[in-house]
C-alpha cells in the first residue's frame, strides 16, 4: 500500500513538472550517475572515491555507500535491490554475489583526449536547484558525455554561467559545435566553442607568448579540475622511489582506535582493512551543511566544548553534510551533548546522526588510509623529523660534558664565562646543521602538494 502511494506521489510529481519519466529511464540514469563516479574521467581526479577504490585489493566499493551519494538521493525511496538490479545491467561496472559491493571491470587509465572532447559553452545564466542535471540532459541531447562541469569564481564558489563539457567521442563534439539551429538555452543562443579554441582566445587576449603560453596551454588542456590527481600522486611516489630501493626503511606503525596498525608502503602510505579495527559509535554524521564546513571549525568548536566527548581525529565533507572522527566510542550522553551544543555550523542549521554500520566502516578506512600517509611522508620527503630531531637534541645535550670540571680548566686560561655560555648555547639552540633543530620553530608540518593556482578559472 505504502509503495503504490509512492509511485502515485512521484507519478504526480514528475507531470507537475511537465515529466513523465518510465521505470527503463529512471534505471539507465541511476547507472548512468554511479558509472560516471567510477569513469576515468572522474575516479582519479575524486579523493574519496580514490580512497574507496583502493581501500582493498579487488577494488570492490560498498553499494550503500554510493547510493547515499546526493546525486542518487532521489533513487533511494526505490530500495538497494532496485538499484542492484539496475546496476547488474551496467557493461562497465560489475556487483558481487551478494549485492552489497560495486567495482570496475577494467583498470583504470589516463584519459585520453579529453581536450580534444571538450567545448566551451557560456549563456546559463545564474544557478537554480537542479540546474547540474538540466545542464546534463542539455549535453546529452547531442551525444554521451563523460562529464559537464559548472565553472565557479574562486573564493565565492559563484557559477559563472559557462561550462566545460566533456564527450565521449568526437563525432558528439562536431554534433554539438555545428549544430543548426546553434544550441539555445531558453531562448537566447550560446557562445560555444571547442576547448582548444577558448584556450588560444584566453591566451591572445592576455598577450601571452612562447613559455609563458605554452604553461597556460598546459594547464587549461587538463582535466578542468584542481586538487587530487592520483596519476600525478602515483608518478611522484615512482621519481620518489627511485634510487632509494636498497635503503631499509624502518618499519612504521599507527595508533589508531586503541590498535597499533603497520603501515604499508604502496600508494604513499597504505593499511589492510581487515587490520583496521571495525569499532562502531566513534564517529558522528552531520547533514544541513557540507564544503563550507572547515575542519578547523569543527577544532574549535571542540576546543570551545561543543564537542566535549574526545579529540576530533578527521572531518570528511560531503555535498550537504560530512562526518567527524573521534579517537574513541561515544557515549549516549557525549551525542546528546553534541546535538543539544552544536546546532549550527557555518552559519547553518545542522542536524547529527550516529552513521550507519557500512558508512562509519568506509569512513574508518578512510581515515586510517589518510592516517598512514601522513605517518609515511617524514620519511618518504627526507625530513629529519621526530626521532631523528630528538635524537640529535639529546646528543647536543650531553656534549656538555660535567660543567664544573670544565668551568674550571676554563678559569686557568680566563675563559669561563664564554665557553659555559657557549656550551649552553648550543645545548638550547643547536647550530642549524644536518638533523639539527631550531629554537622556536616547531615540528615540520608535511603538507599535500596542492596544484599551482591558475587563471583560467577566473576568468569567463
Amino acid at each position: 500500500m505504502a509503495e503504490a502511494q509512492h509511485e502515485e506521489e512521484t507519478k504526480v510529481a514528475e507531470e507537475t513538472n511537465g515529466i513523465v519519466e518510465d521505470d527503463e529511464t529512471k534505471t539507465q540514469r541511476a547507472v548512468r550517475q554511479i558509472e560516471f563516479y567510477f569513469a576515468d574521467s572522474n575516479l582519479p581526479f575524486d579523493k574519496f572515491m580514490w580512497t574507496l577504490h583502493t581501500a582493498n585489493a579487488e577494488h570492490w566499493v560498498p553499494v550503500q555507500t554510493v547510493a547515499s551519494f546526493k546525486r542518487m538521493r532521489e533513487f533511494q525511496p526505490l530500495g538497494r535491490d532496485w538499484l542492484v538490479a539496475a546496476l547488474r545491467t551496467s557493461e562497465e561496472l560489475e556487483v558481487d554475489e551478494a549485492g552489497e559491493n560495486i567495482r570496475r571491470r577494467t583498470e583504470v587509465q589516463p584519459p585520453k583526449g579529453q581536450f580534444e572532447r571538450s567545448v566551451y559553452a557560456k549563456g546559463f545564466g545564474k544557478e537554480e536547484p537542479g540546474l547540474q542535471k538540466k545542464l546534463e540532459e542539455f549535453f546529452n541531447k547531442y551525444g554521451k558525455t563523460n562529464a559537464v562541469r559548472m565553472r565557479r569564481i574562486d573564493g565565492t564558489k559563484e557559477f559563472k554561467g559557462s561550462v566545460f563539457a566533456e564527450f565521449a567521442d568526437f563525432k558528439s563534439v562536431d554534433v554539438f559545435l555545428n549544430a543548426d539551429p546553434k544550441p539555445t538555452w531558453e531562448g537566447e543562443e550560446l557562445l560555444i566553442m571547442s576547448k582548444e579554441a577558448y584556450c588560444d582566445m584566453k591566451i591572445k587576449e592576455k598577450g601571452l607568448t612562447g613559455k609563458a603560453a605554452d604553461l597556460r596551454r598546459q594547464s587549461m588542456a587538463g582535466t578542468g579540475r584542481k586538487g587530487f590527481n592520483a596519476f600525478a600522486e602515483m608518478a611522484e611516489k615512482e621519481k620518489k622511489g627511485k634510487g632509494r630501493e636498497d635503503k631499509p626503511k624502518p618499519e612504521v606503525f599507527l595508533e589508531f582506535l586503541g590498535s597499533k596498525i603497520l603501515v604499508h608502503d604502496e600508494d604513499g602510505g597504505s593499511v589492510k582493512p581487515e587490520d583496521v579495527p571495525n569499532v562502531q559509535g566513534a564517529s558522528l554524521r552531520f547533514e544541513g551543511v557540507g564544503e563550507d564546513v572547515s575542519f578547523d571549525e569543527i577544532k574549535v568548536q571542540h576546543a570551545q566544548g561543543a564537542l566535549r566527548a574526545a579529540p576530533v581525529r578527521e572531518v570528511h565533507k560531503g555535498r550537504d553534510g560530512g562526518l567527524v572522527g573521534f579517537d574513541k566510542v561515544l557515549s549516549e550522553d557525549d551525542i546528546e551533548y553534541v546535538r543539544q551544543n552544536l546546532k549550527t555550523l557555518s552559519g547553518k542549521e545542522v542536524t547529527w546522526r550516529v552513521p550507519d554500520e557500512e558508512e562509519e566502516r568506509a569512513f574508518q578506512l578512510e581515515r586510517a588510509t589518510s592516517a598512514a600517509k601522513r605517518a609515511l611522508s617524514p620519511w618518504r620527503t627526507g625530513w629529519p623529523w621526530r626521532r631523528p630531531w630528538r635524537r640529535t637534541w639529546r646528543r647536543e645535550a650531553r656534549r656538555g660534558g660535567d660543567r664544573n670540571a670544565e668551568k674550571a680548566a676554563a678559569a686557568a686560561d680566563g675563559e669561563a664565562d664564554e665557553q659555559a655560555g657557549a656550551k649552553r648555547k648550543r645545548a638550547v639552540e643547536p647550530d642549524g646543521g644536518p638533523n639539527m633543530g631550531i629554537r622556536g620553530q616547531g615540528v615540520p608540518v608535511i603538507q599535500s602538494t596542492k596544484k599551482t593556482k591558475t587563471d583560467a578559472d577566473a576568468d569567463s
